[in-house]
């Protein structure tokens, strides 16, 4: 496979570099693969940190500024941040206010966070802890113990990194990225597989006319396998999946998310099937994201999420943002 790259070894801090170049307003500390927001930590803040394995860009570096992270922890790719490297980010946004960690439903993930949590607490910062587990589509997959976390992160780290910014305090952010999580649903579709820098050629065989319903952010098994379906199909199936699960009784936002190579042509045809499916199982959509923002790599295919919202909830995705990926109100 052609990649855009020099070796695999130095994918990651390749990307930093260039990322760092990229967005002076962030510090990137390419040796101990750490992002952080130039002007943390933010006096009196409850500072926002998340992370995981690199490949699914622009989670969560391209969501590092005001409005929503204070600092990232890229691992290598698939592969989650180290306890060193997550506490380094925890000391480097903590004004005194306490850090909340959010957490992608994955075993090295949550192990490694829940480690670095530990080494924080011995240097006196305050941690608090949210895990994310949204996705419908499978329980105790190759990768989890529960449901994976997915586009829902997107949602966590937006909400609650509006309401730190406003100055709420730890136990506040901490309870709203919880009901963030709570009404949030999401659902994954792949056409094709991706392809890691280190294997060189695509993680699983799908054949030509197949596609999985129900996959993961790495290439992980879903519900089932079928042959190609109509994007009007997917919606139905994928729309099915989360309202079912979730059984919203009020306005939602709807996140359609392209997995890294699905063109926005095809990400917008999409996204109206998803609405259309929606209209009809009665539900409202308040907001409306499309784009790739939650992706694996070089995979085809999308997901989709909702997330049930109230005033407030709705008030504080409104809230202005500035990050690389995401930016509005500013």
């Amino acid at each position: 496979m052609k990649m855009l790259i020099n070796v695999a070894e130095t994918v990651v801090a390749d990307a930093l570099r260039g990322m760092a170049a990229a967005h002076p307003e962030l510090t990137v500390d390419v040796d101990n693969r750490v992002i952080v927001r130039r002007d943390a930590p933010v006096a009196g803040k409850v500072g926002l940190v998340s992370g995981g394995g690199s490949g699914h860009e622009p989670l969560h570096g391209g969501f590092v500024g005001r409005g929503m992270l204070d600092a990232a922890c890229p691992g290598e790719i698939f592969t989650s941040p180290v306890p060193d490297q997550i506490a380094r980010a925890a000391a480097a946004v903590d004004s005194g206010a306490g850090v909340l960690f959010i957490v992608k439903n994955y075993t090295g993930d949550v192990l490694n966070f829940d480690m670095a949590a530990e080494l924080a607490e011995d240097e006196g910062v305050q941690v608090a802890k949210v895990l994310v587990n949204d996705d419908v589509a499978v329980t105790d997959s190759l990768f989890t113990a529960g449901r994976r976390g997915t586009g829902a992160t997107l949602f966590v780290e937006k909400i609650a990194g509006a309401a730190a910014e406003e100055g709420a305090p730890l136990e506040r952010v901490e309870s709203i990225a919880r009901q963030v999580n709570a009404s949030s649903r999401s659902f994954g579709v792949a056409l094709a597989a991706c392809t890691t820098p280190a294997k060189g050629s695509p993680t699983f065989d799908l054949p030509s006319g197949e596609l999985e319903l129900g996959i993961g952010i790495h290439g992980e098994p879903g519900r089932e396998r079928r042959r190609m379906m109509t994007s009007g199909e997917i919606a139905d199936f994928a729309v099915d999946a989360v309202v079912d699960d979730l059984h919203p009784r009020s306005a939602v936002i709807a996140l359609v998310n392209g997995m890294g190579a699905t063109p926005l042509l095809e990400l917008y045809g999409f996204n109206a099937e998803v609405q259309r499916a929606l209209a009809v199982r009665g539900v409202t959509v308040a907001r409306t994201l499309v784009g790739n923002y939650v992706t694996s790599l070089d995979m085809a295919g999308a997901s989709l999420t909702i997330c049930q919202v109230d005033e407030e909830l709705l008030r504080l995705w409104d809230a202005p943002v500035s990050t690389p990926a995401l930016r509005w109100g500013i």
